[in-house]
């Protein structure tokens, strides 16, 4: 409490039974999520959110590997792949969905999963933060948008995290930060392409300026072509034709790079 003012959200967790909350099925997992995103976990729960994402978890999670999750929202990657993987690192530097992620993880009792509020970026330090959809928490919030109602982000060079960091077991990248994978993914790179973990990579064309869609996607496949495969939503192709597709040029759409 600061001058008289509660966080409600805060206040509000903290009056809620734990054993009120509810059960939810992910993929066939049963997890105690947060009341807050009633909604989402139903709609996760029917299989109408994302069921691509959850089998290329299936897919490329194993026991004895670790997973890498860039933009972790309030966790439904996350809950599910700690679960499958020996260990979890995950980044979400959008305070208010940062707190959703480490409740839920709570409600769980999930011991492997290391939760960082912070935004992986080329540098450590402060920057700024919207969301796209106008309001914090909504898995919108991106490195792009600078305007409107954001925050002040702390955010850690990739290098210092990988030299900081045992990451030589890790089989999965997921990243998914709304747009702002374009300059965070060659930060990526060298390590990438040493120790090839698969790549699951959502990509946000429509939040760039029209005219600079194709060529932000061509640099993306000619980054990515030391991958064997590039799998999209309609199967395995070329890299620079799946990427520059009309669909992915015009709709947000995620890929598969891997061996």
């Amino acid at each position: 409490m600061a001058g008289g003012m509660v966080d409600a959200d805060r206040l509000a967790e903290d009056t809620v039974p734990r054993a009120g909350l509810c059960a939810r099925v992910l993929a066939g997992e049963t997890f105690r999520c947060d009341p807050y995103h009633s909604k989402f976990w139903l709609r996760a729960t029917a299989g109408n959110w994302e069921p691509e994402t959850f089998e290329v978890l299936d897919t490329y999670l194993q026991p004895g590997r670790d997973y890498l999750d860039i933009g972790a929202w309030i966790g439904p990657t996350v809950l599910y792949a700690a679960r499958k993987a020996r260990r979890v690192w995950c980044f979400e530097p959008d305070p208010r969905a940062f707190r959703h992620l480490a409740w839920n993880l709570e409600l769980n009792d999930v011991s492997n999963v290391s939760a960082l509020p912070v935004a992986l970026s080329d540098r450590t330090g402060i920057a700024r933060m919207a969301s796209f959809g106008g309001e914090t928490g909504d898995s919108m919030t991106s490195l792009l948008n600078t305007g409107g109602d954001g925050f002040d982000a702390v955010t850690l060079a990739w290098d210092q995290f990988l030299s900081d960091t045992d990451l030589s077991g890790v089989s999965l990248v997921k990243m998914d930060i709304e747009g702002a994978e374009f300059g965070v993914l060659p930060e990526l790179l060298p390590w990438l392409q040493k120790q090839r973990p698969a790549l699951y990579l959502s990509t946000h064309a429509p939040y760039l300026p029209v005219g600079d869609r194709r060529a932000a996607m061509e640099k993306l496949a000619d980054q990515l072509e030391f991958y064997g495969r590039c799998i999209g939503p309609g199967g395995a192709g070329g890299f620079r034709e799946t990427l520059t597709s009309p669909e992915a040029l015009e709709k947000f759409r995620s890929f598969i790079f891997c061996d």
